[in-house]
């Protein structure tokens, strides 16, 4: 197999940085268009209360089963018919969750007002519906995700995305009273595109392969092949399925028990830490629909400021948090200690932990740093002068952006942290989770009634707080063995540091000056401010760029990239 995982992440990581930007900017231009046309508690029904039961039911449904199949690619134990089982699990799971949870949205949480009560209805059961349909796409997303099948993954959410909004708008512009019933009919187009395109690939694909493994053996030269077929049938020898309907559960050959046992247990692990990190993650969205702290229209505007303030999360940290965890799952066993693994996979595995968390922080202040002086432009751009009103989303976005920084950090030592995690420190790391969770909702109730939504903002930081600090604590005691921490070589340097932090003086400068004046000279202060810090924190870490670079070159000459799949 000749599949390179860390080129493949790199490409990964690319693509969905690219893919998050298109479906942002096309969830912000709906959600202006909702501000000010439709109204803001619309927004705050479908942003805040939908959205979080589709979050609620897909995490918890998939993401324990997902992550322990990505890292029981080591075990030889666990066949691939094992696999596809587990994987299978998720739509049974689902559909239990879902019944509670339809129960808790339609009953306990706080009501919607009368003229919104029936739409509100069919939006949970569409959510529900649409959640339990997708996991039956769940073995082919990961067969893709194992075999580097990028641009597949890319093109589908990209499509899926745009067939999504499309039938949303169209019905929205058709009737803007219906705006809740297009919000769920959209989902379950969605749900159904992403179904057909995963399955319908591998239908072309799996004939076409085994026609190329006949003509394989009677071709010395691969690029006769490479000609006729692409390079997307490369390096797949050990690609286990003859047909589609063996990513069907209980259909390809099977010696061994249906489930695997190491596979199960460390599902479980991951299970309980995943309901404790969909508390943290969506905390805040839990305290507003369980509690009346705040109205549908504050919640939309929290909910809009937030998103805003998540551009970089969404945008560039998450994609690559999940290219590191999967680069990471792919390098580094679980089972045995760093000083009994490959030496080079080890230090590539430091450097990348190193460059990737130097690269993200700064990125975290670079954002920091500007928020503070044009958070108000970008908000009176985006919801004009009614939605800046009192000064409230102004001030939420700038505290936003510390929060940033945090979550900057913590995405990747925590993505490396459970990427090399045993089952036995999984549960420990569950202890301190369900800690965190309880901290999380008090202080948020707490912070709240003090602060009122810059409580959320305040204590999402001191949540991010406590896991960095748990995850720098367990990485330094990881590499102890081998060396110093790898995180020591992770902070940004003193000129990008100091060129930062002129550059926030002078735009703060600006913003005094221009205010009311001239937006767009405002505008053009802060373009050249990031310029400047970009290009000195380029010039900073010209050797690390130009590392990465040959390393990168080398390999794309010697292995075949997964980006041609």
């Amino acid at each position: 197999m000749g599949r390179n995982v860390l080129l493949s992440s790199l490409q990964n990581a690319s693509f969905s940085i690219v893919f998050q930007i298109i479906c942002r900017c096309i969830t912000f231009a709906i959600n202006a268009f909702i501000v000010r046309n439709v109204g803001r508690e619309v927004l705050g029904i479908t942003n805040v209360r939908l959205l979080l039961l589709e979050s609620t039911l897909l995490f918890l449904s998939k993401e324990a089963i997902q992550r322990s199949a990505l890292s029981s690619r080591h075990n030889k134990q666990c066949s691939w018919a094992q696999l596809i089982n587990q994987l299978w699990i998720t739509v049974p799971v689902c559909l239990t969750l879902a019944i509670p949870c339809l129960y808790v949205w339609l009953h306990w949480l706080s009501a919607v007002d009368t003229v919104y009560a029936e739409q509100y209805r069919f939006g949970c059961f569409a959510i529900a519906f649409s959640c339990i349909i997708e996991m039956t796409a769940e073995a082919p997303i990961f067969v893709g995700q194992v075999f580097c099948f990028v641009k597949l993954k890319v093109i589908l959410d990209t499509g899926h995305i745009f067939i999504r909004s499309f039938i949303f708008i169209a019905i929205v512009l058709l009737n803007k009273d219906v705006t809740i019933y297009a919000f769920g009919i959209a989902q379950i187009t969605s749900a159904c595109t992403i179904i057909v395109g995963n399955y319908a690939f591998y239908y072309f694909y799996i004939p076409r392969l085994m026609r190329y493994r006949d003509e394989l053996k009677k071709v010395d030269d691969k690029r006769v092949l490479r000609e006729k077929y692409g390079q997307q049938y490369e390096n797949m020898e050990d690609f286990p399925f003859v047909s589609i309907r063996q990513m069907l559960p209980g259909v390809l050959p099977n010696p061994n028990s249906m489930f695997n046992a190491d596979l199960q247990t460390l599902v479980l692990s991951f299970a309980k830490q995943g309901v404790l990190k969909q508390v943290l993650t969506e905390g805040e969205k839990y305290v507003m629909s369980v509690s009346p702290v705040l109205t549908f229209s504050e919640q939309a505007t929290y909910d809009v400021v937030n998103n805003m303030g998540s551009l970089a999360a969404r945008f560039i940290f998450r994609p690559i948090e999940d290219s590191s965890y999967f680069y990471f799952t792919q390098s580094i066993a679980r089972e045995t200690s760093l000083a009994e693994q490959r030496r080079d996979a080890v230090q590539e595995a430091a450097d990348v932990l190193a460059y990737v968390t130097k690269t993200v922080t700064s990125i975290g202040l670079l954002a920091f740093v500007f928020a503070q002086s044009y958070a108000g432009t970008v908000l009176l751009l985006y919801g004009g002068v009614d939605f800046v009103e009192g000064g409230l989303p102004e001030l939420l976005l700038r505290w936003h952006s510390l929060a940033i920084v945090l979550l900057a950090l913590n995405g990747v030592t925590e993505g490396y942290m459970f990427a090399t995690n045993t089952s036995k420190q999984i549960d420990t790391y569950n202890y301190y989770m369900a800690f965190f969770s309880v901290t999380f909702l008090l202080l948020s109730y707490q912070l709240t009634n003090w602060f009122g939504p810059v409580g959320f903002i305040l204590a999402n930081c001191c949540n991010m707080s406590f896991r960095i600090g748990y995850s720098v604590f367990y990485i330094g005691k990881h590499f102890r063995a081998i060396g110093p921490s790898p995180l020591r070589k992770s902070l940004p340097g003193p000129l990008y540091l100091s060129v930062l932090a002129v550059c926030g003086v002078l735009c703060k400068v600006s913003e005094a000056y221009f205010n009311g004046r001239s937006i767009m000279c405002h505008l053009l202060v802060g373009a050249l401010g990031t310029l400047v810090s970009v290009a000195t924190w380029t010039f900073e870490n010209r050797q690390l760029l130009r590392t990465g670079l040959a390393r990168y070159r080398s390999r794309k000459q010697s292995i075949t990239p997964c980006d041609n799949r």
